[in-house]
């Protein structure tokens, strides 16, 4: 996996309609902002110091504040890693994000605590963070801000055999859902039953998703659909709780599969985006939750050293976010034309 990797919304649109974009650097963060809504023109990068920063992923919420969470691998006295979790918060589009906070690790036990995985977070309705971690024992722990921005304590959710990939959202309900892949053929899956409350064990899925691919998008009001390259196959699956899953065929490679709801010609539609093998990036698209009626892998002619990701400008068109193999950001944007036609990518 590329060097210049940033997981979650590392493109996303402020309150004010204009783009942010993140992307990972030696000692830290290069960070892009549109000059206006709807682009071309971007400012940047900006360089945002985080030494020791192994992941990183993005967060949005309804308040468009973006939260920034953070894997920080340091050395000990003696040598060994020494694993914490960090998060920071830009509040508006363009300015400076807060300083760095530590919020410790699932284990207290320096070995494992190095064990855990990346961070995943969301952002419940009410502005709480919610940082969701694999542990060393395979299970999930989750760690969320309280009122008044006090971090409440970590909480170990249990399961086991767990991988990397997990992948967390808030639905316009309010409430979150959390799928955990496993290595036994069994993907674990919380939810809430009311909005804040605790994360609660459903039933496993019996289905199989290779690390790190899993997004979860709300495809209707409360109705989460999940998307993931299967293990076993290679190919891309949808999935929607008491449904069937669905093939959606593509052949990605390694990193997490993107998805945004968009309107297409007056329909609402599910565009998913994967990075090829050879680092084209391939697009589809098709009505929210009729991914069974079909849908077409269209290469867009751009490239990529890191999965892409996809965002809605302030004008409600489609982006595709790009980063070349300098570290450098490209953008490409949806054009005018019927469809979901994409104008070239042009350097940020």
């Amino acid at each position: 996996m590329s060097e210049f990797v940033v997981d979650g919304r590392w493109l996303a649109l402020g309150k004010d309609g204009r783009l942010t974009a993140h992307v990972r650097t030696r000692g830290g963060l290069l960070r892009w902002t549109e000059q206006a809504p709807g682009g071309p023109k971007w400012t940047g990068p900006d360089f945002v110091e985080t030494p020791e920063l192994s992941h990183v992923t993005v967060v949005q919420g309804a308040d468009c504040y973006l939260h920034l969470l953070g894997r920080r691998t340091a050395r000990g006295a003696d040598g060994a890693p020494v694993v914490d979790f960090v998060h920071a918060t830009q509040f508006q589009t363009g300015r400076p994000i807060t300083d760095w906070r530590s919020l410790g690790s699932p284990s207290k036990d320096p070995a494992r605590a190095a064990m855990a995985g990346p961070p995943v977070g969301t952002v419940a309705a009410s502005g709480a963070v919610y940082l969701f971690v694999r542990h060393a024992g395979g299970g999930v722990s989750m760690r969320r801000e309280g009122r008044r921005g006090a971090w409440e304590p970590w909480n170990n959710l249990r399961g086991q055999q767990g991988i990397d990939g997990l992948a967390a959202v808030t639905a316009s309900t309010g409430l979150i859902e959390l799928l955990a892949p496993a290595d036994n053929g069994r993907t674990m899956h919380w939810s809430q039953s009311v909005p804040d409350g605790d994360m609660e064990r459903r039933p496993n899925i019996r289905v199989s998703p290779a690390v790190g691919s899993p997004v979860a998008l709300e495809t209707s009001p409360g109705r989460v659909t999940y998307y993931w390259t299967d293990a076993a196959t290679g190919g891309i699956l949808a999935h929607r709780l008491g449904d069937w899953v669905i093939p959606l065929g593509g052949a990605p490679a390694e990193g997490r599969l993107a998805a945004v709801r968009a309107v297409l010609d007056g329909y609402d539609c599910t565009v998913l985006a994967h990075w090829g093998y050879d680092g084209q990036v391939m697009l589809a698209a098709c009505g929210s939750e009729n991914e069974g009626a079909g849908l077409w892998w269209l290469p867009t002619g751009e490239s990529t050293v890191c999965p892409p990701v996809l965002a809605l400008d302030g004008y409600g068109r489609v982006v595709i976010g790009l980063v070349d193999p300098d570290g450098g950001l490209r953008i490409a944007r949806q054009s005018d034309e019927p469809g979901l036609v994409m104008n070239p990518a042009v350097q940020a």
